[in-house]
């Protein structure tokens, strides 16, 4: 068989994942098995893969593997979420350069568009996915706006208001005039933003006398209903009962009185605009105010405005202003740090607005939530440092907002047969509508025709909180066999920005509906950020394409470039460095690859003492990094447990057992030396592959001719077993005498050919066992162990051991003190800086224990170092 010399990647990439798709090895079926399930987060069905996706499905798929080679039945569902807001926006936006407004069309016509564009964009990503080589599960691939899906959504709100837990209430919410639709708090994010507050003056009525009021919406004056004051501010007790004139609009409103006003904040006097400000909503409806709305949905100016109408309202805060000051209202204006609210989405700046909107109680689904992970931890966060984030969102949560003004999503299931705001009722059907209103009304003449369904649809977050259960086909038919038997699911793997919008709310939906936790551990992912530390976007121009990686290094080397360093809850400084050093570790496992192909083989020879050595050696090395493997997955600690397999690989496997067991040149190996060679090779290879799929199976499947059913895919999990742990620790000190003897050859000029001899103090009574290994990497004739230290022979130390090397043929004596001196005084150099800081109090007392264990053992090894040298050079003298 002719082994390539390079590891083609492109080829292999598509080879396997065809192999895999075709041979049917990623759908799961329930079993005798124990299931082991992992449900995708739904990317939006408008994105394509970014740099946090990569990082986010190579975890699932490192643990979805795994748990395959493991031998439990790997479930791993697929899917994309509709993602109202962002769809919405970009099939608009997409009509809007044909020519089309979206006002001009019906909801269905709308509908059909939005159809149109999520078939032909919806799958990008999911396909994108593949050249990662994620093993999902593609025939269970899920989309919310299924039929199905839908249907679950519809069931659970219907379900929920059926509980008295839905509610239709008159509320101010948080309004996108982008997107046209509100947003729940959590869809808000705070920016602080430099502007500016600006000091008005209003004219008090019958009188000459005015009060200043500060205000960072100059525009809003158009909606003021009341001037406010602190009772008991003296400053303005002679306001009390009297009137306010409102700038430019000409309104005359009350000065009322309240606690509320913060007498140290502005000039003591709050401007009071019902409709678009929370708190002065409060106060509206405390006093009784008239509510005026002054802004139409895209947050230009209505009527109210009058001649500002028609603006949008950042234009009306810079020209009213300027009118202000013109008439001798704008006392004077300073500049202001204010958070404003922005939407997570469009980034456009939120308005407050009242309006009709559907909301969900929460202060009693939370409690199941609260309990699971922060009282009975059957669900774990990794890290646990996001129990306090959970704890702090749910402790404090309000209920939920689930309606929003957009026709792409699940219309909501409320139908009205009358002119009053209550005339509704809520059913999963027009046809159940109609019967409930029929009871209703008491009327039997009514048809489907007197029905009108509401026009917004649901958050598409109250879609994707039933996900790990509406996969499964949990909330239409809990008794059916799949949802039985893969839920709850076992992992989830996703970012802590959607701790509270999403992972929070499934663990709400599980209980309510199944009364069980909907995964047992979550996985928090960090951001992956640049070099500097900035998020990566495609604004910035920061973020690299993750296709044009893989094309570059392979997906093994990205996929071990990123999670080489991402720890759980870390944010990664993504460099491509990282993914050279994974295409690098590529290159070396397919070198190794090579070179155990590239043996002859023969029956006629004995094994060698060195190779039983190193084969023993490796096995107990091999068992001990299974052992962290194992520990490392149990704590979630995905990279730690790569840092383990690429330490083994890199260092113990090639450099080191397979120098042990290399044949000389141009000779042959024994075959059971071989056999070990290639079972240890095989151990590697399923070690490696959840991590590097694509280069495993490729070594995998040329290593010797297999079925299937032999696939690297479907194989065991290296089993455990009994280790000598001393073997490991022995070769440790072996690996400095190896390094030691090289030393001695790199500086004499000696070449490896030339057999040596080595003489041995045995002080520490080290173990014998390596010295056939010793003996072949250091290539030595004769290796004795004496009592003294041999005259005339250049030495070094490893612990308390002698390693003497007697140097035959003329050396130069002045040259090799010389050399030998300035290698002393360095070393006593460093060590007094070294016991400098142990000295010190104040750093031993504040540096951590590690640090000086480190520094300690800096000290011990410089002090060994010393000895050495200062024997050597007696010897010279």
């Amino acid at each position: 068989m002719t082994i390539p010399a390079q590891f083609d990647a492109k080829t292999i990439e598509q080879k396997w994942y065809d192999y895999w798709m075709k041979n049917n090895y990623f759908h799961s079926e329930p079993d005798h098995r124990t299931p082991y399930t992992i449900v995708i987060p739904p990317p939006n069905v408008t994105g394509v893969l970014h740099m946090g996706h990569m990082l986010n499905n190579t975890i699932q798929d490192v643990l979805i593997r795994r748990a395959r080679l493991k031998g439990f039945n790997a479930c791993w569902v697929p899917g994309t979420d509709h993602a109202s807001i962002a769809t919405e926006a970009k099939v608009v936006a997409k009509l809007k350069a044909e020519g089309i407004n979206k006002n001009d069309l019906t909801r269905e016509e709308f509908l059909a568009h939005a159809w149109e564009w999520t078939d032909k964009y919806g799958g990008v990503i999911l396909e994108q996915l593949k050249k990662l080589g994620a093993s999902c599960d593609w025939e269970r691939t899920k989309f919310t706006m299924d039929p199905d899906m839908s249907a679950s959504v519809i069931r659970s709100f219907v379900d929920l208001y059926n509980k008295g837990l839905i509610y239709r209430g008159y509320r101010m919410v948080n309004w996108d005039p982008e997107a046209k639709t509100t947003l729940s708090d959590e869809e808000v994010i705070y920016e602080e933003q430099q502007g500016k507050l600006y000091f008005l003056n209003y004219k008090i009525e019958g009188s000459n006398d005015f009060l200043t009021v500060a205000t960072t919406r100059p525009e809003t004056i158009f909606g003021d209903t009341a001037i406010c004051i602190n009772p008991n501010d003296e400053r303005f007790a002679h306001l009390k009962g009297k009137k306010a004139i409102v700038p430019i609009c000409g309104r005359v409103v009350p000065i009322i009185e309240d606690e509320y006003v913060d007498v140290e904040f502005g000039t003591g006097c709050l401007k009071v605009t019902p409709a678009h400000d929370m708190n002065d909503k409060t106060l509206g409806e405390k006093h009784n105010l008239e509510i005026i709305d002054i802004f139409n949905e895209d947050a230009t100016l209505n009527s109210f405005g009058l001649h500002y109408q028609g603006l949008d309202r950042f234009v009306v805060r810079e020209a009213i202003a300027k009118e202000l000051e013109t008439v001798g209202a704008l006392a004077k204006t300073e500049t202001h740090l204010n958070k404003v609210g922005t939407s997570e989405r469009t980034k456009a700046v939120i308005e407050p607005r009242l309006s009709d909107q559907w909301f969900l109680k929460m202060e009693d689904l939370v409690k199941p939530a609260i309990k699971a992970v922060l009282e009975d931890d059957e669900i774990k966060l990794h890290p646990k440092r996001f129990d306090n984030t959970y704890a702090h969102w749910l402790n404090n949560i309000r209920d939920w907002n689930i309606s929003r003004q957009l026709w792409w999503g699940q219309q909501i299931p409320a139908y009205y047969y009358g002119d009053g705001k209550e005339d509704f009722v809520v059913a999963e059907t027009i046809e159940a509508a109609l019967e409930l209103a029929k009871q209703r009304t008491n009327n039997p003449q009514l048809t489907t025709d007197n029905l009108t369904q509401d026009v917004d649809a649901l958050d598409t977050w109250f879609s994707s909180w039933l996900w790990p259960m509406a996969v499964f086909g949990g909330i239409m038919n809990p008794k059916n066999e799949d949802f039985k038997y893969y839920y709850p699911t076992n992992d989830l793997v996703t970012g802590p920005d959607i701790l509270f919008f999403w992972v929070a709310r499934m663990i709400i939906a599980g209980y309510e509906y199944t009364g069980k936790k909907p995964f047992t551990n979550v996985y928090l992912t960090g951001l992956v950020r640049d070099k500097q530390r900035r998020k990566m976007s495609k604004s910035l121009g920061n973020s690299p394409d993750p296709l044009d990686l893989i094309d570059k290094f392979g997906a093994d080397g990205v996929r071990v470039g990123l999670l080489l360093s991402a720890s759980a809850g870390n944010d990664i400084m993504f460099d491509e460095e990282l993914c050279n050093q994974g295409k690098a570790f590529t290159n070396k496992i397919w070198n190794a690859f090579k070179l155990i192909k590239g043996w002859e083989v023969s029956d006629a020879i004995s094994q060698p003492e060195s190779s039983k050595v190193a084969i023993e050696w490796y096995e107990a090395k091999l068992q001990q990094t299974l052992l962290d493997i194992e520990d490392n997955f149990e704590k979630y600690r995905i990279s730690d447990a790569l840092m383990g397999i690429y330490k083994l690989v890199w260092d113990d496997f090639c450099s080191w057992f397979l120098e042990m067991i290399k044949p000389g040149y141009q000779q042959p190996i024994d075959s059971l030396t071989l056999a070990k060679a290639i079972e240890m090779l095989e151990n590697n290879l399923k070690l490696l592959h959840p991590f590097m799929p694509f280069l495993t199976e490729e070594i995998w499947q040329l290593l010797t001719e297999r079925t299937k059913e032999e696939a690297l895919i479907v194989s065991t999990w290296p089993t455990m077993k009994p280790f000598n742990a001393s073997l490991i620790t022995d070769f440790d000190n072996i690996i400095e005498v190896i390094s030691g003897i090289r030393t001695i050859r790199k500086d004499k000029n000696i070449p490896f050919k030339d057999a040596i001899e080595l003489k041995v103090v045995n002080n520490d009574k080290s173990s014998t066992y390596f010295d056939a290994v010793v003996s072949k990497l250091g290539n030595i004739a004769t290796l004795d162990y004496v009592s003294d230290k041999v005259d005339g022979a250049l030495s070094f130390r490893v612990k308390s051991n002698e390693y003497c090397i007697p140097i035959t043929g003329n050396i130069n004596v002045e040259e090799e003190i010389a050399k030998l001196t300035e290698e002393l005084n360095y070393i006593k150099g460093f060590l007094k800086s070294v016991q400098g800081k142990l000295s010190n109090e104040k750093f031993v007392a504040g540096a951590p224990e590690k640090v000086i264990e480190m520094e300690r053992k800096k000290e011990a090894d410089a002090l060994a170092k010393i000895a050495t040298i200062e024997q050597s050079l007696a010897g010279l003298k």
